[in-house]
């Protein structure tokens, strides 16, 4: 049963719909892809082609009768709707409780040991959207040098800066100061380093962005891959998601097209193991700003590449399409919404079935490992059985 290579893309807040808990995060009727798909004339053809429709209803996008790829959906079981429950989950690790956020910003306990570590006041400390924040403050940035602080439903601690007023590698260094002291009770997911350039009502943020996340609080099927002597090939943040854990080699992506670009240089390599890519746009850019017509234009700009990841599987490879939670640009909500995930398996090996509705994540983590040979002791429960002919 054993394969080579697994390719598993993440489709960065590509939800299928609400989960039955929805309602307590807020989310209830969210479903990113579908309430996209009904909003505009989506055009996914290859999506389409794998069975994309054939998991939930998509207006103007299948079902088909014969799908190229095994499709369903999956829960989360870990609680929250954050890009690393959601990552640690497909991994094998299942929170038992969620990661703290901050609806009222951060308390004196965590900013002022910050400000008293950089030499510096801080400015926001509150919820808000990375682009309005920047609209809201960074003309007081560019004149007092605080940096932006703010955060979101998320456990994220985000720091925005100028590159002109704190360079980049500065901005990451306040970055590690801040996970540092978020332990604890403290210790959300992630911190992020925000740079932008740009003047007075024409703020941008780069690329250069970076994510500090916790380690892994147990293994992952990172940790198991490498154990058995795998290639684990990072793409976009996945390293920054699992800090460095389990990973290794990584490149760090500027967008979709670029992540889906690296994914196929390391295809080219043909060694054994897992390529693990993460592509951002769709949530960053599109869901987080409530763009649909961005957001469809960026899936419909992935569907055209999928030819080129299918021309590059050998026999015995596997392509996996998931997402990590939804993020409905369709909603008053500008946050991550609690959903189901797709999931597309597609090789020359894999039955073309309905593999119906996973209770966890975790389930694809122990899927993946079984088809790679990989000792996995972790949450979830393979399928690969099905799948494998």
């Amino acid at each position: 049963m054993i394969i080579d290579r697994v390719i598993l893309i993440v489709l960065d807040s590509v939800g299928v719909g609400a989960l039955p808990d929805a309602d307590k995060y807020g989310d209830s009727g969210s479903n990113t892809l579908g309430n996209i798909a009904a909003a505009v004339s989506l055009q996914i053809p290859n999506l389409v082609r794998m069975g994309i429709g054939n998991i939930i209803p998509l207006r103007g996008n299948g079902p088909v009768a014969a799908p190229l790829a095994a499709y369903g959906k999956m829960a989360a079981r870990s609680p929250g709707k954050d890009t690393t429950s959601g990552h640690w989950e497909l991994a094998g690790l299942i929170l038992e409780r969620p990661f703290p956020v901050y609806p009222h910003g951060f308390p004196p306990e965590i900013i002022e040991p910050f400000e008293k570590a950089i030499g510096r006041k801080v400015l926001g400390n509150k919820p808000a959207s990375g682009t309005a924040i920047l609209a809201e403050l960074g003309a007081q940035h560019l004149a007092s040098g605080s940096p932006i602080v703010y955060t979101s439903a998320d456990s994220v601690f985000q720091i925005a800066a100028h590159e002109d007023i704190i360079p980049v590698q500065e901005l990451y260094r306040y970055c590690r100061i801040a996970r540092e002291l978020l332990q604890g009770e403290h210790a959300v997911g992630r911190v992020i380093a925000r740079p932008f350039v740009g003047e007075k009502g024409n703020f941008i943020r780069t690329e250069r962005r970076q994510d500090f996340s916790l380690p892994p609080v147990k293994p992952t099927l990172l940790d198991a891959a490498t154990d058995a002597g795998l290639q684990v090939k990072a793409v976009g943040k996945i390293k920054d998601i699992f800090a460095g854990r389990g990973i290794s080699r990584w490149v760090h992506t500027r967008d979709n097209m670029d992540g889906i670009d690296q994914t196929i240089n390391y295809m080219r390599e043909g060694e054994r193991g897992l390529i693990f890519t993460n592509l951002v746009d769709f949530d960053m850019h599109y869901g987080h700003r409530n763009d649909v017509a961005g957001y469809a234009a960026a899936l419909e700009a992935f569907d055209r590449r999928l030819p080129e990841l299918w021309q590059l599987l050998n026999q015995n490879d596997v392509l996996v399409l998931t997402a990590d939670h939804g993020c409905d640009p369709t909603t008053a909500s500008t946050d991550h919404s609690r959903e189901y995930v797709p999931v597309l398996i597609y090789g020359n090996r894999i039955r073309q079935l309905n593999i119906g509705v996973r209770p966890t994540f975790a389930d694809l983590g122990a899927t993946v490992a079984e088809m790679l040979g990989v000792n996995y002791k972790l949450a979830g429960q393979s399928f690969a059985s099905l799948l494998l002919s």
